[in-house]
């Protein structure tokens, strides 16, 4: 840091606030600290009574804030996504196009664990529309060790922290099952809310086919919405251990894997998910119909991303798992899957 003359400090870095205070008007800072002095800002600092300023001097190995912000957003920006211009050594990522967010939650760990690093993201897993705010950075200093930039580099390597995987417009089939709608016995209101919430994520729905409680039935149905390119086939209802509820075992005849028959989630606790092949094959418990988020609620978008859901997604659920049925919904906007 060296003091010199407002005049001869064009190209210098600031390296305090400099405030302006017109009474009963604004006290605020007119340039904040790393602001890069130019022509225009220098009758600006004398009006404000600033004839000598502290700048930044550049030394060697080390880096100003800027430049550091432009590090960290070398291993933070993945695909689709937009950078800010640094400033005041802060940089934030956006979203280019809907889809779900992705986080290399043990590459952010150790960055921040760095210390006077900053990275602050909202939560992976979840989706982000076009425009949403992905993370902000910054390091703390007004400048850095080069030495532990170059660090975060070699920690991080070619992938970056950050990705976006863009929504696919998937096909889908859905079965309805249960004797009592197959047989007209009460109206079915679970596919209309199912299929509200898969064209909500940008789905196509097919159409909807109608079961009794027989597990040759379901399979059949399941397997003649794949055989007429459904992408994800949706089974709702008959998930219980009651013996009429027959789903699963239909579900499990259809397909090659099953990742989960039950999940850390309440409510969504009995929801089911195999695949045939790459297809998607998931089971609704009869809450999807009723409570306003659920399992399917968390489940859903990282299908529509084209991501294959392992066991492990699953069992990380339990912490938040508890949707709170608050009285006035936030979603996602508050704990509920994170």
């Amino acid at each position: 840091m060296k003091l010199i003359r407002t005049e001869d400090a064009v190209d210098s870095v600031l390296c305090h606030d400099i405030t302006q205070i017109i009474p009963g008007v604004v006290k605020d800072a007119v340039f904040r600290k790393g602001h890069v002095v130019t022509e225009e800002d220098v009758p600006v600092l004398l009006s404000v009574g600033k004839e000598h300023l502290y700048v930044w001097e550049k030394q060697e190995g080390m880096l100003h804030e800027n430049d550091a912000a432009e590090v960290l957003r070398q291993v933070c920006q993945g695909e689709h996504m937009n950078a800010s211009e640094a400033k005041e050594g802060k940089i934030e990522l956006t979203a280019q196009c809907d889809g779900l967010l992705k986080i290399n939650r043990e590459k952010l760990n150790e960055v921040n664990a760095l210390g006077q690093i900053v990275l602050a993201s909202r939560h992976g897993n979840f989706p982000v529309k076009k425009g949403d705010k992905i993370v902000g950075m910054r390091v703390v200093p007004l400048v850095i060790e080069e030495e532990k930039m170059n660090h975060v580099k070699e920690l991080c390597g070619e992938e970056p922290i950050f990705t976006i995987l863009p929504f696919h417009q998937m096909k889908v089939g859905i079965v309805t099952t249960g004797s009592e709608v197959y047989h007209g016995r009460i109206t079915d209101k679970f596919t209309p809310v199912v299929k509200a919430k898969l064209e909500e994520a940008g789905m196509e729905v097919l159409g909807n086919v109608l079961c009794d409680d027989d597990s040759q039935m379901v399979t059949d149905a399941i397997n003649e919405w794949i055989a007429k390119g459904a992408e994800f086939v949706v089974c709702t209802g008959g998930m219980s251990v009651d013996p009429d509820d027959r789903t699963p075992l239909s579900i499990r005849n259809a397909t090659d894997e099953v990742i989960t028959y039950g999940a850390p989630v309440l409510p969504g606790a009995m929801f089911m998910l195999a695949y045939k092949g790459e297809i998607p094959v998931a089971g609704l418990p009869g809450c999807v119909m009723y409570a306003r988020r659920t399992i399917f609620d968390l489940v859903l978008p990282r299908i529509a991303a084209g991501e294959r859901l392992s066991v492990e997604d699953f069992t990380v659920l339990g912490e938040g798992g508890l949707c709170l049925n608050c009285e006035v919904c936030t979603y996602p906007n508050c704990g509920f899957g994170k």
